[in-house]
């Protein structure tokens, strides 16, 4: 039987509520959303704790908060967490706070176009998570392949905004490839390449994800209900590109 494509579930991204009224924010929101998601086919959840008004945030409590909550919703469900510079733009400061973290996730993504993401990932792997390295351009895909971190990660993203072509997409997994890491690769877009590249992704037999950190619409134009329908339908795509 043909393996199943591996779909991640992305539930909040850095979104914020006024993008989408069912985005999920609170730990209970965020376990509710990891349940359906999963209920749908989500093979891992990829989640931004956030404050209570909706804000990306790396805090130890906020982060814990989070990732308790999910664990205990949905046990054994590989769950991620994102360390955006976004969400704390100091690279000593924000390697301090992941440092304090006390509940640990169980991988977490570096985007290695942004300061003192080498270092970041070092620590992370020290703390026994899993690295989800995000290349967004050619330049970050030759740091990392550089870095003494790229035969240690977890999953190599091919992260594209959404101007995104599969053009470029192939460039990046093609340099990805070459630097001969066990990671496997994993392809998504945001927005308006969000559902090309997810096509994209099924036939160059890579990883991929979805949500609504990365799209609100379904692959109609519709706004999406919640994450479980994005999951749903992107297995739908996935499954009309292996026919």
């Amino acid at each position: 039987m043909a393996q199943a494509p591996y779909v991640k579930a992305c539930i909040n991204g850095a979104r914020t509520p006024d993008q989408h009224a069912g985005l999920p924010v609170s730990p209970e929101q965020l376990a509710a959303a990891a349940v359906a998601a999963h209920g749908a086919g989500a093979m891992a959840v990829h989640l931004h704790p956030k404050t209570a008004d909706g804000v990306d945030s790396l805090e130890p409590e906020i982060v814990g908060a989070a990732v308790s909550a999910v664990r205990h919703a949905v046990p054994g469900l590989p769950l991620g967490v994102t360390t955006g510079f976004w969400a704390l733009p100091d690279p000593q400061r924000r390697l301090r706070t992941v440092e304090a973290w006390t509940v640990l996730p169980d991988f977490a993504s570096v985007n290695w176009h942004e300061p003192g993401a080498e270092e970041l990932a070092q620590l992370l792997l020290s703390r026994g998570i899993g690295v989800e390295a995000g290349i967004f351009h050619a330049d970050a895909a030759q740091a990392w392949a550089d870095s003494e971190v790229a035969p240690h990660c977890l999953r190599v993203m091919v992260e594209l905004g959404p101007d995104g072509t599969t053009e470029i997409a192939d460039d990046l997994l093609a340099r990805i490839a070459r630097a001969q890491s066990p990671a496997p690769m994993l392809l998504h877009g945001l927005d308006d390449s969000c559902w090309p590249l997810l096509a994209h992704a099924g036939a160059r037999g890579v990883q991929t994800r979805i949500g609504l950190e990365d799209t609100v619409l379904l692959p109609d134009g519709s706004t999406a209900p919640g994450n479980a329908e994005l999951v749903a339908a992107a297995f739908e795509v996935l499954a009309s590109v292996s026919r």
